[in-house]
């Protein structure tokens, strides 16, 4: 009997508030562009889409894109989706640089 596997999405683990400020204050702590928006693709998977694309006014198909792992949001998508979210953007001093 061959096995099944079934793909992985964080998504279906984020399912508390703070679950979710956690999983994005890691992905920022990376600095990493690209992972920081698919971070924020995976809250936006785990709200639903269609929700946030109705809070923001942003097209879904330009959420999904923005918010891809090969995606480059605009500060501007960036923080309207932060912002839906309930989250904001702030400086923190890096004790460690």
């Amino acid at each position: 009997m061959a096995e099944k596997f079934h793909e992985f999405d964080p998504a279906d683990m984020l399912d508390s508030e703070e679950g979710i400020e956690v999983f994005l204050s890691e992905a920022m702590k990376t600095g990493d562009a690209k992972f920081i928006a698919s971070a924020l693709g995976v809250v936006a998977r785990a709200k639903g889409m269609s929700k946030l694309s109705r809070e923001t006014g942003l097209a879904r198909e330009h959420l999904y894109k923005a918010l891809s792992e090969n995606g480059n949001p605009t500060l501007e998508t960036t923080l309207t989706v932060l912002k839906a979210f309930g989250f904001h953007l702030a400086p923190v001093h890096d004790v460690a640089a």
